[in-house]
């Protein structure tokens, strides 16, 4: 059983409302011209959309409908001249008997061709209009190759040159009475395509536009000017996947002189904000819809998207979304209800999995439903391996996905319990069992009464052990504790050895992605760490705790501790770049070896901490290494440390 990470066939999440909502708009007004971005974080289901939108022209022959993925083209050619052309040639191909189409995509793709001589001249400007250079520049590019190849030996790169003479000289001819200024190109080009369109006699072109915020900014930014450049041109249409955030960023850097802002709205998102007409946001998933999407991934797995059991839970689900703040999520009593009889076999550890992971998955994973597909991926793999290894039969699917939740969201909390296992009579730690006890207790306590003292840190089996302690401070802890089925009793050790291998499924994306040379950026010194801040801020999902999780295993793995270990610095710049792993970066610290430590320890962590409650917990552990006598230096470190923290 394996679950696609392609976009899906199936529509699980009636993300089919978004779709026809933008058909809907795009056939209003054909003759309108129409910008529509469909916003999204990565793995949001932007591209689902998108087919989806595709598909409901795919038997209109009046509509001509092509689909550009920026990423394709990453590195090939200039993006501005691949999607004009890319236009182009559909344009040609959907009416290829007429020559009224041919001789009129001959002209547009002139046009082009100044986009191609510039992008060879280097060193003449793009516009942030348009990129198409003035005709005067053409004529010195043209005047200085031809001089060039006169005499070779006094220049570099002949045959480039003649390249360029070759096409500036094609593109002179016949335009020098028409074509001398920009605004006069851009008015050219724009009356030669709208001459195609009525060449090619459709009603409108839908272009759409996928995977711009997986490009390099000049790429994104290449193609969303190419996209100005048909903007205002009547029967024109153009849907684009994007996440907001990045193309923000995209902006930024390929424009870096711009002002960081004109009134409350940054430079940046003013950009897109006049480019994209129409935005729809694809908004996370909540609880009840979570629960529904991991029901059906698992039921579909099981049944097939074709067995009409699925089809009648499908629709059931469907009906269920169109209003999920009324939605309780697909439970036995639904499904029992949709297929009209007892729960499938099939479908009992479906239901029981997501009844039982669905509330902490969907705050884990902020609604994504990419990451929450991953989550039950990487659970099947771990249960298929203990199948191969002849020990599944001592593995429960709740219990795996309870244990793999504490691995993936809180990797401190998961490695203590991997720890306490193994030292354990028979894989039970007692202190794991004392801590649901006690957190259920006192979730049964304030349900019967809301008390509002302080109850004090112990239950009816006695004091709390530190560790324990430490997990109460957690509310994720507190949280994943009292969430069904309990650990209790149970022998941990087959699901730590299933789950043991961090470089399995989600460390292993570093080995195979583009999280590992970031990782051997991270573990440089301060300077190079800072150099890959850009690429940094790229990361969505979970890469960033990912590649949080490897740089610090290898800063842990360090033989002395007394000088900072190489990734220090690393972690730092990270945090600092994404300041939801502070609570990740404070476990670590407080995991050191007080003895061991040299001055870093207190002091390398700069700006890191902007939480006020982990600031708090840090300012409280320098006090206790500034108290400590068996590290003076960590001592005299910590004291300094603290004094440069305000008063009070």
């Amino acid at each position: 059983m394996f679950l696609s990470d392609q976009e899906t066939e199936v529509d699980l999440l009636y993300y089919e409302s978004i779709a026809k909502t933008v058909i809907k708009l795009i056939g209003e007004k054909p003759r309108t011209p129409v910008t529509i971005g469909v916003h999204g974080d990565w793995g949001a289901g932007k591209s689902s959309v998108l087919k989806m939108t595709a598909a409901a022209f795919e038997n209109n022959d009046r509509v001509v409908c092509l689909w550009f993925n920026g990423w394709t083209f990453e590195g090939f050619e200039d993006a501005k001249t691949v999607v004009i052309e890319t236009i182009v040639d559909e344009l040609r191909r959907a009416r290829p008997a007429s020559a009224k189409v041919a001789e009129a995509a001959k002209k547009v793709l002139k046009r082009v061709d100044w986009l191609k001589v510039a992008k060879k001249a280097g060193g003449f400007a793009f516009t942030a209009a348009t990129g198409i250079p003035t005709f005067d520049q053409l004529q010195g590019l043209y005047d200085l190759a031809t001089s060039v190849i006169a005499k070779p030996q006094e220049h570099l790169s002949l045959d480039d040159l003649k390249s360029v003479a070759q096409g500036t000289a094609d593109c002179i001819k016949g335009d020098d009475q028409e074509a001398d200024h920009l605004p006069e190109q851009i008015h050219a080009f724009r009356k030669e395509f709208e001459e195609l369109l009525d060449a090619a006699d459709i009603d409108q072109l839908v272009v759409i536009v996928d995977d711009l915020d997986r490009c390099l900014p000049e790429t994104a930014i290449a193609t969303l000017e190419a996209i100005r450049l048909f903007l205002f041109v009547p029967g024109t249409a153009f849907v684009i996947g994007a996440d907001e955030l990045m193309i923000e960023y995209a902006v930024r850097e390929h424009f870096p002189d711009l002002p960081p802002s004109a009134g409350p709205v940054p430079y940046a998102r003013n950009y897109l904000e006049k480019l994209i007409q129409v935005p729809f946001r694809i908004p996370a998933l909540g609880l009840p819809e979570t629960r529904i999407y991991i029901t059906l991934l698992l039921a579909e797995s099981e049944l097939g998207s074709d067995d009409e059991r699925f089809k009648k839970i499908l629709t059931s689900a469907r009906e269920d979304l169109r209003r999920p703040w009324q939605s309780r999520g697909l439970d036995r009593a639904s499904i029992e209800k949709a297929i009209g009889g007892k729960l499938p076999k099939e479908l009992e550890n479906a239901v029981a999995i997501s009844s039982h992971i669905s509330k902490i998955l969907s705050e884990g994973t902020r609604g994504n439903p990419r990451q929450i597909k991953r989550f039950l991926n990487s659970m099947i793999l771990r249960y298929a391996i203990a199948e191969e290894r002849g020990f599944a039969d001592e593995i429960a699917w709740p219990q795996l996905a309870k244990v793999m939740l504490a691995e993936r969201f809180s990797p401190e909390l998961y490695e203590q319990l991997a720890r306490l296992a193994a030292v354990a009579s028979e894989g039970k730690s007692p202190e794991l069992s004392q801590f649901e006890d006690h957190v259920r207790s006192k979730d049964a306590n304030d349900s019967k009464a809301k008390k509002t003292e302080k109850k004090s840190a112990k239950d009816d089996a006695g004091p709390l052990s530190e560790i324990v302690l430490g997990w109460t401070k957690s509310d994720w802890a507190v949280a994943w504790a009292a969430i069904d089925p309990p650990l209790k009793g149970v022998d941990l050790r087959p699901y730590v050895f299933a789950t043991r291998d961090k470089r399995g499924y989600f460390g292993g994306f570093l080995a195979a992605g583009h999280l590992e040379p970031l990782a051997d950026r991270l573990m440089g010194k301060r300077l190079a760490a800072k150099q890959a801040v850009p690429d940094l801020v790229k990361l969505t999902g979970t890469d960033p705790e990912q590649l949080f999780d490897a740089v610090r295993d290898r800063v842990q793995q360090a033989d002395n501790m007394n000088v900072e270990p190489s990734g220090v610095q690393g972690l730092a710049v990270l945090v600092e770049t994404h300041p939801q792993l502070q609570r990740r970066l404070l476990s670590v610290i407080k995991e050191l070896p007080t003895a061991k430590l040299g001055s870093w320890a207190a002091t390398a962590w700069g700006g890191c901490f902007t939480d006020p409650m982990i600031v708090g917990e840090f300012k409280e552990l320098l006090k206790e290494w500034s108290q400590q006598s068996t590290n003076k230096v960590l001592e005299t470190a910590a004291k300094a440390t603290l004094q440069l923290f305000p008063k009070g």
